[in-house]
């Protein structure tokens, strides 16, 4: 069977040029996000395959999750995928939009991973590196572990700086045991 990222990926890019033609970015990734929340959750997978559950009330569900931000033709793009019992792809449908809407936006999208809440002041400074480094607009998603003790990891695509005190740990230790 096809990986679901491969049968995801013309959702995605419909949905992309749809929402580019219409100058509708915002809305869509709403729509999206809404849906692969709402289908990620352990209840509704279930519902997702169940034979009785008709496509209507799995579109209703999200719909009511999206609220204001689904229109006509969400609504008809999530019956699609609901008819089709594609509902399950709507969380890489999302992420593929996103990565498309990013390109175009010249934008990019990145996670830091850090031992502590870093302040405004800190995830200002990130900001301007990045933008230098990266040559785009660059979107901020902070996130703490603990687990980490100090530093952060920094990941934006494929691009990864693991900055870590636990990674230092790690390769210390790998070094002595050698």
């Amino acid at each position: 069977m096809a990986e679901n990222a491969t049968i995801a990926r013309p959702y995605a890019k419909a949905a992309f040029e749809f929402a580019q033609e219409r100058n509708a970015f915002e809305r869509w990734s709403k729509v999206l996000a809404a849906g692969a929340a709402v289908v990620s959750e352990p209840a509704v997978e279930r519902l997702l395959t169940h034979p009785r559950v008709e496509p209507k009330a799995l579109v209703d569900l999200i719909a009511e999750v999206a609220g204001d931000a689904l229109d006509e033709h969400g609504r008809n793009f999530l019956m699609t995928l609901a008819q089709n019992r594609r509902l399950d792809l709507l969380p890489q449908i999302a992420a593929q939009f996103e990565v498309l809407r990013a390109e175009v936006e010249n934008v990019a999208d990145v996670r830091i991973i850090s031992a502590v809440q870093l302040s405004e002041a800190q995830q200002q400074r990130f900001s301007a590196a990045l933008k230098k480094r990266l040559q785009r607009d660059v979107r901020l998603h902070c996130e703490v572990d603990p687990s980490l003790i100090g530093g952060a990891i920094i990941r934006a695509g494929d691009f990864v700086i693991d900055g870590s005190l636990k990674a230092r740990l790690e390769r210390l230790a790998g070094a002595m045991t050698d």
